[in-house]
């Protein structure tokens, strides 16, 4: 009877182990963001995919429009263009206004406009690669965009 106690006791410490090194490697994936990756945001990201919170994926082949950042001191804005065949882009006078703050490798874009307000966690941020997840824990996974001309 106390060696199937012990076992039972040594089973439950291994399950918390694993479980503990298994928080652990998710937690590594994230990104730690300073103040200085912020420089990356600035300039055009073309949506990729997001990821529902079910794992399930929604890729996105072709893109009317692209977002457009804009950064400076923790301040900025984001708004929506649409690419030309010239090169150029197609825009309108919409934008999200937002503030960035970092706490502990953590960065969150706050944007407010008249109608609403909502927060983005930057998850992955480089020259070339943008991930964000909102606060319905959907990850937009976005990529600097191909620019295209026919002249």
């Amino acid at each position: 009877e106390i060696i199937v106690i012990l076992y039972h006791i040594k089973e439950c410490v291994m399950k918390k182990i694993i479980l503990f090194f298994v928080f652990g490697l998710i937690l590594s994936c994230k990104q730690s963001i300073s103040e200085s990756d912020l420089q990356h945001l600035n300039g055009y990201w073309e949506i990729e995919k997001v990821e529902l919170p079910d794992g399930d994926k929604k890729e996105y082949k072709v893109n009317e429009t692209i977002d457009f950042f804009k950064l400076e001191s923790k301040k900025g804005f984001r708004k929506k263009v649409m690419p030309q065949l010239d090169g150029s882009y197609l825009t309108n006078n919409i934008q999200e206004e937002f503030v960035i703050t970092v706490t502990n490798g953590n960065a969150v874009i706050g944007y407010k406009t008249n109608y609403a307000s909502w927060k983005e966690e930057i998850i992955e941020l480089s020259n070339d690669k943008l991930v964000v997840k909102n606060q319905q824990d959907l990850e937009y996974h976005y990529k600097r965009p191909i620019k295209f001309s026919i002249k």
